[in-house]
């Protein structure tokens, strides 16, 4: 219990203060002039206006509330390694059950680095935000068990937020190596088919002396591609070629040595993201024709693509008479096209062409080859008014997929996906295919042909093949055998997709990575990880999906539309992450490539020691050696210290605060007895003025 005085003033206390001035006057005045009883009047005043501050004796009834200690297990991934994982969860459990055992002492236990950030074990972050909700003055300490590896140590005692002692456990013993493989400087684009140069170091952490040569493993998703030797500790550099557009993901590891903690740093990954220059797209038009220009503004709309186009306008059996050189019309530059520079370009159309006599068929022997090397065409297919001017008709014609029959339908009908264009990535997510009739405009014009081989995505009338799709040697070709595609971009009965459609075709042709028909893709989305299998098959075996530590497990697929199927891996481990499915293999990076949490592995007293001395903390290794027993200090409750630790035992500042469970208030001068001392001063006035 705690006795003190309040005051609750009938009045304000400026006006008291004027009253007691002004009763000081007149006490001072009767003393001067020698009248009887001044002094009386002055005990009466002071009592009157000590009356209307209303004095209280007020008693608190109190109870101690409890000290706080924050117990911290740190469970970053450093702390993986060797006994680290049990001697953390030993020690803390120890040290909850002997803390609970304290009078008047409130336990919290932190586990901090379960949800991998990337950037280091953060473990002072977590205590700020668990002991957010605790007043400074009750913290009587913090007690973390760690590898000494913390990213975010104050830098003073004052931005810890409260003044308590700091103490540090450290995991680990001392005398420990470890090797490890790092990036020093890696590009993060680069364009495709370029040469880019990686640096990187071998670093032995922890060992004295010089250390052996180390032989290095390089692989190329996946793939090794060369092997090298370097001295620790001294940059080296590899000069990696960038195959392909996206994420190129390049693996630099070494083996293990001798006595080091863990090879799980012995690998270090760097990821190129492979960009095209400007896609180069050769666009034929064998007439002038209403779709023409819906090529031309489709191509030229994309930034990423350099279009070529030309229009035949007067083919060479045209004979008028006017001379050559009064022409304004530019010459078809046949062989610089399709000898000198046909491996330029990653696309060639041709869009309702003949051949009339403009190419020679050597040139459509260039094409052929252009094909089979990697090249990729696209017939864009009109009325042939002779099946002997036909592209077929030349040496192209064994590596196009449907052979025209020489007839041509002209009767209005809906182009239709096919079964199979259902699971294809190029019409599978057409706008309006779902719908029966499909929600979009009717053509009128179908070139009749068979499907030799190849997949139709697309059907006209009575399942006559509309778009055909072919995997040729090296390259691609695709027959799209009708030229009424502007009738969609014209908005006539209220169009189509027809950008959709013509920019999937186009860059499937150029070999989308996103629009492969059989496709195993993994990727990082929000800290999950995300299995995707494109399919044109009606079902997919289980995934064997190999982690960042080196184990498998097999992952079955959901299906989510046709022909896709998918699966998520919640919270996935940082680190880098390998995926089969039968002759395919992906592999996926989740997280930064370069953890803070994997550069050093060796556990260290020095990182954290400034702030745990700064508050009187210590740090303090619960192993000498990796044979000897865990040594966990004996914890003595303190009040008012400055140092609270030493060899062997860990102090906590206890708290004094309290909190009031009641109040007791006694007025002094109210009620009965307050008026009795008034009427006694009052008339104590009179008797002495009566004397």
């Amino acid at each position: 219990m705690t006795w003190t005085l309040s005051f609750d003033p009938f009045l304000p206390w400026w006006a008291l203060a004027a009253a007691g001035v002004l009763a000081l006057v007149v006490v001072a005045f009767g003393v001067h002039r020698r009248i009887k009883g001044a002094f009386t009047r002055g005990l009466a005043l002071a009592l009157l206006l000590a009356a209307l501050t209303d004095p209280s004796l007020v008693e608190e009834q109190r109870a101690p509330l409890k000290s706080v200690v924050a117990v911290v297990a740190d469970r970053s991934a450093s702390q993986s390694v060797g006994t680290r994982t049990d001697d953390t969860t030993a020690a803390v459990t120890d040290l909850v059950e002997r803390l609970k055992r304290l009078p008047d002492v409130e336990v919290r236990t932190i586990e901090s680095g379960r949800e991998p950030t990337g950037d280091g074990t953060r473990l002072f972050g977590d205590v700020s935000r668990a002991l957010s909700d605790v007043p400074p003055d009750r913290i009587a300490g913090v007690i973390a068990v760690t590898d000494g590896e913390i990213h975010d140590v104050p830098a003073a005692k004052a931005a810890l937020g409260f003044d308590a002692p700091v103490h540090a456990l450290i995991t680990g013993v001392p005398g420990e190596i470890d090797r490890r493989v790092a990036i020093a400087s890696a590009p993060k684009f680069g364009l495709v088919q370029s040469r880019q140069v990686i640096r990187y170091r071998v670093e032995d952490q922890g060992a004295e002396g010089p250390r052996p040569a180390a032989e290095v493993v390089i692989r190329r998703d996946g793939e090794e591609i060369a092997r090298e030797v370097v001295v620790p500790g001294a940059e080296a550099s590899l000069e990696v070629e960038i195959p392909h557009g996206g994420p190129n993901i390049f693996e630099i590891e070494t083996a293990a040595i001798d006595g080091e903690l863990s090879p799980i740093n012995n690998r270090a990954v760097a990821v190129v993201e492979g960009i095209r220059e400007n896609l180069r797209v050769l666009l034929v038009s064998g007439e002038p024709h209403a779709g023409e220009r819906t090529w031309r503004n489709l191509l030229k709309s994309d930034a990423s693509v350099d279009l070529v186009h030309f229009t035949i306008l007067r083919p060479p059996e045209k004979q008028d008479g006017t001379p050559i050189n009064e022409l304004s019309l530019i010459a078809f530059p046949t062989r610089e096209l399709f000898a000198t520079k046909i491996d330029e370009f990653d696309l060639i159309i041709f869009d309702r062409y003949q051949r009339r006599g403009v190419l020679p068929l050597i040139y459509f022997d260039n094409i052929a080859r252009y094909v089979a090397d990697g090249g990729a065409v696209l017939i864009a297919a009109g009325p042939d008014p002779n099946n002997e001017e036909s592209v077929y008709d030349t040496p192209l014609a064994p590596t196009l997929p449907a052979r025209p029959t020489g007839g041509v339908l002209e009767l209005p009908y809906k182009a239709v996906v096919s079964d199979l264009g259902k699971r294809h990535p190029v019409t599978r997510d057409l706008p309006g295919s779902t719908a029966n009739p499909p929600a979009w405009a009717r053509w009128f014009r179908l070139v009749e042909a068979t499907a030799d081989r190849g997949q139709t995505v697309m059907d006209g009338p009575d399942g006559r093949p509309l778009l055909v799709l072919s995997h040729e040697g090296k390259g691609r070709v695709a027959m799209l055998l009708s030229d009424h595609v502007w009738l969609w971009a014209r908005g006539f009965e209220g169009g189509g997709p027809h950008v959709p459609l013509l920019r999937n075709l186009a860059h499937w042709l150029m070999k989308e990575p996103d629009l492969e028909e059989e496709a195993l893709r993994l990727s990082a989305d929000k800290g999950d990880l995300v299995i995707e299998r494109q399919t044109l098959g009606e079902s997919v075996g289980a995934v064997t999906l190999t982690m960042p530590d080196g184990t498998g497990r097999d992952i079955a697929l959901d299906p989510v539309e046709p022909g896709l199927f998918r699966a998520r891996l919640a919270k996935a481990p940082l680190g880098l992450y390998k995926a089969r499915e039968g002759e395919l293999s992906a592999l996926a990076h989740v997280g930064p490539t370069d953890l803070a949490e994997y550069r050093s592995l060796l556990s260290t007293t020095d990182v954290v020691r400034p702030i745990a001395e700064a508050t009187g903390g210590t740090v303090q290794r619960l192993r000498d050696a990796a044979d000897a027993s865990l040594a966990l200090p004996r914890i003595v409750p303190e009040r008012g210290g400055t140092t609270f630790g030493g060899s062997g035992w860990i102090g906590l500042d206890m708290s004094d605060a309290y909190e009031v469970t009641g109040i007791d208030r006694t007025r002094l001068l109210g009620g009965f007895l307050g008026l009795a001392v008034l009427l006694m001063a009052i008339g104590g006035t009179w008797w002495r003025e009566g004397r």
